[in-house]
Formats: C-alpha cells, sequence, structure tokens
C-alpha cells in the first residue's frame, strides 16, 4: 500500500524541521507609577463626592434608624434609641406627611406635562423658518430662570395677595375675584410659579436638541411634500424625544424637592399652606422640633419614592424607543 506523502511547506521545509513553537515573549509590565496615576486626578472628585454626596446620606439612613425618646417632664436631655422601623412606621401613618407626598404627585402628574408642553410649543416656534428676533425670544424666556425661586415667589406673592393683585382688581368690576389662597386653588398657584421659572430653561434644552437635526433631513422632507405641521410632528418632536426625558427625570425630581415657593407663601396664605404642605417642608418642620431621625426617615422615602419614578419612567421611555 502506498504512503502518501505529507504536503510540503510554503518555505520548501518540511514541519520536522521548524521544531517545538517557541514560547511568546512575556509582555512589559507597566510601571506602577502609569496605574496609579489617573486615579490620583480623579481623587479630588471622588473625595468631594464622598464627603458631600455620599456621606449625608449614609448619614441620613443610619439616623432614620434611631427614634428619639424623651422622658419625664421634658426636663431631661432627649435620648436616641436605636429602632430600625420606628421612624418610618410613624411616618407612614403620619397623616400630614402622607397628604403631603399626595399633594406632591398631584402636583407632578399635571404641572410636569403643561410645563414641558409649553416649552415644546416655544421651542419650536423660536425654531421655526419664519421665526423673527430669536435672540430676543431665547433671552426673554430663559430671563424668569435667573431670577431666584424665593425672589420671584415674592413677586407672585404680590399678584397673588388679596389686598394688592392686579389681577383681582381687574376682574372686580366683573362681579367676581380668584381665590388664589384657597383650598383647592394654592397647590396651582404655586404651580403656577414654578411653571413661570422653569418654562424658559426646559426651552432652552428642547431647542438645542431642535438645532442638533441635520439640514439635510428638513430639506429632503420638504422635497417630499411634508407640510410645516408634519414635519414639527414626524420629524422634530422625535428628535427631541431624549431631550424631553431628560427635562421630565429633572422635573420630577424638582416637583419632589418642592420647598421654596410654598415656604415663601405660607406667611400670606391664611393658613391654606401649612407647616407640611411638601414632603420636604414636613422634614423642616421635624428639624425644628429637634426631631432629626424622623426628619431623616421622611427624607429617605421620600428619596426611595422619586428614584423609584424616575427608574420606572425610564423603563416606560427606553421601552418606547425599543418598539
Amino acid at each position: 500500500m502506498s504512503q502518501v506523502a505529507a504536503p510540503a511547506h510554503p518555505t520548501g521545509r518540511s514541519p520536522a524541521e521548524f521544531g517545538p513553537p517557541r514560547p511568546a515573549a512575556p509582555r512589559p509590565r507597566r510601571p506602577r507609577g502609569r496605574s496609579v496615576r489617573p486615579l490620583a486626578f480623579c481623587a479630588p472628585f471622588l473625595i468631594l463626592f464622598a464627603g458631600m454626596y455620599v456621606a449625608p446620606i449614609v448619614y441620613a439612613a443610619l439616623k432614620s434608624l434611631y427614634t428619639v425618646h424623651r422622658s419625664g417632664l421634658g426636663l431631661t436631655a432627649p435620648t436616641e434609641v436605636f429602632d430600625p422601623l420606628g421612624n418610618y412606621t410613624r411616618a407612614l401613618r403620619d397623616g400630614a406627611f402622607t397628604s403631603s407626598l399626595g399633594r406632591i404627585a398631584v402636583f407632578g402628574l399635571v404641572q410636569v406635562p403643561v410645563m414641558l408642553g409649553l416649552a415644546l410649543a416655544l421651542a419650536l416656534l423660536i425654531d421655526s423658518k419664519s421665526a423673527r428676533g430669536r435672540s430676543f425670544f431665547r433671552l426673554s424666556s430663559f430671563m424668569p430662570y435667573a431670577i431666584p425661586g424665593v425672589s420671584a415667589s415674592l413677586i407672585w406673592s404680590f399678584m397673588y395677595s388679596t389686598q394688592s393683585s392686579p389681577v383681582n382688581r381687574l376682574l372686580e368690576p366683573l362681579g367676581f375675584t380668584v381665590p388664589f389662597f384657597g383650598q383647592k386653588l394654592v397647590l396651582w398657584s404655586v404651580a403656577n410659579i414654578v411653571t413661570w421659572s422653569w418654562v424658559g430653561y426646559n426651552m432652552i434644552i428642547i431647542y438645542a436638541a431642535l438645532q442638533s437635526i441635520p439640514a439635510e433631513v428638513l430639506e429632503a422632507a420638504r422635497m417630499d411634500g411634508a407640510s410645516a405641521l408634519r414635519i414639527t410632528w414626524s420629524v422634530k418632536i422625535p428628535a427631541v424625544r431624549g431631550a424631553l426625558v431628560l427635562t421630565a427625570v429633572f422635573s420630577i425630581i424638582g416637583s419632589a424637592q418642592l420647598y421654596n415657593e410654598p415656604a415663601v407663601l405660607q406667611p400670606v396664605s391664611a393658613g391654606a399652606v401649612s407647616s407640611s404642605f411638601t414632603p420636604l417642608m414636613s422634614a423642616q418642620s421635624a428639624v425644628a422640633a429637634g426631631n432629626y431621625p424622623y426628619a431623616a426617615a421622611q427624607s429617605v422615602i421620600l428619596a426611595l419614592l422619586v428614584g423609584v419614578v424616575s427608574f420606572c419612567f425610564f423603563r416606560v421611555t427606553h421601552r418606547g424607543e425599543s418598539a
């Protein structure tokens, strides 16, 4: 039986002449200083982040696990006793605190869509092809955001006051006035201040997203016969979806942190704005009473709720993008 010869190597040498494969040369080790250097550059940020963000969160979470006990007639100093669920149980049973959570939820469900709708409309109007004076309208729309929240609330408290409200003075000849500090309207009076202050900020973000749309895309839509309304609905609004999601998340977090506006209006609201009108005001009242652990528990509950709502919102919007 004939044997088949092994195929010759392209170089003309047989495989046996090559011998065993040579071990790969070891890679040069990176000097230890080079791996530490990036961490040294990040160290200032990490230290500030840990000290200004992580440490207060951890401290508040640990503080909420203790309850304040006062004995006797209050002649002795109060003591803190480890009770992991005591403050959380009390907060969930506190009608004033749970009402403030519900009030903020209604506030966010109504005010955030209205504010973002106005911001989107302003951005689209300024971005339109026939718009004139864009710089002026951008600046004038953004100007209320430059006014501090406390100052804006003081301005609007004058507008809402029963003695000096110019709105009610104009409506008096018609036989009616608007009770801005009524129990049913005071929340929306606060929402009006927040909307007035933040529409311009959100408009700038959306307008910047509109500017990033390639001109070729818009020109192609016009050449296909699309009207201005069709281009707005089918091209511009989908293109700023990311900006809308970003501003919506910021607005949700901002709604949960509502404090300045109702706190400024509280002295002139004739009791319509209570000390527990918002969750942060309720926590501040606990701090004023010297009950820091209870205030920490309220803050932790609020933070967890905002985190869950933001996560669910991201999931829903991401699912819409995937579809």
